[in-house]
């Protein structure tokens, strides 16, 4: 199986789906990710640019990742990026990563580059159906991002519900947490949602409703074979 994450910055990977990505690869599958704002200028605390790719980078090959796509996007400005160019950006990463499962944020995550990510994907996955010769994507998921997906303030739209959980253990948190530490600036002191109390605690949380000691949950939304 092949996966691919399509986020927003550089970290919501890893707290979207760290642990999942960690088993994942050391299973023998493939794990791609594509970031739209690879830069995160606007991001508090953000290190130097050589430092935030090199954090990328190291994070990412920690978990097993195969390959990053790299967009240069404006952080917390994509909605002043034409629509359009989010899709083909996205399109493009389609066309060579070639998925069998695509995840991403869930649209109503209260920071507008996921919303934005979440839209592009959505249209993007559906590459399939308007060039023959695209790989059909199996499945499409959205993922929780700790400091975003909890807060649910927007409720005129459906908000996150969990329908896949992946069983991770204190292998895979712990992974999950080593992972984000590598990401300069970007954790937080408890109790705050990046915090490893707060990840470790929500895993628990998760893998209670499944009947395991550690899960990350997923909500399906698309599903074809």
């Amino acid at each position: 199986m092949k996966y691919l994450l399509v986020v927003a910055h550089p970290d919501d990977e890893t707290l979207g789906a760290g642990a999942s990505m960690y088993k994942w690869t050391r299973e023998g599958q493939t794990v791609d990710v594509a970031i739209m704002c690879t830069e995160a200028k606007a991001r508090a605390f953000r290190p130097g640019d050589n430092e935030l790719e090199d954090d990328t980078n190291a994070s990412n090959k920690f978990l097993g990742v195969s390959k990053i796509y790299e967009g240069t996007f404006p952080n917390i400005e994509m909605n002043t990026v034409p629509h359009l160019k989010l899709v083909q950006f996205i399109e493009s990463v389609i066309r060579e990563s070639e998925p069998d499962i695509i995840i991403t944020h869930h649209p109503a995550d209260t920071n507008n580059d996921h919303l934005q990510t979440s839209m592009a994907c959505q249209e993007a996955v559906r590459l399939f159906q308007r060039q023959s010769n695209i790989k059909s994507v199996k499945e499409f998921w959205y993922m929780e991002v700790p400091s975003c997906s909890e807060w649910a303030i927007n409720d005129a739209m459906n908000l996150f519900r969990p329908n896949c959980y992946v069983e991770v253990g204190k292998e895979g948190v712990d992974a999950k947490c080593e992972a984000l530490a590598m990401y300069r600036g970007v954790m937080r002191p408890y109790p705050h949602p990046r915090s490893n109390e707060y990840i470790s605690g929500l895993a628990a949380m998760r893998g209670s409703q499944w009947g395991c000691s550690y899960a990350e949950a997923f909500q399906v939304v698309l599903r074809r074979y």
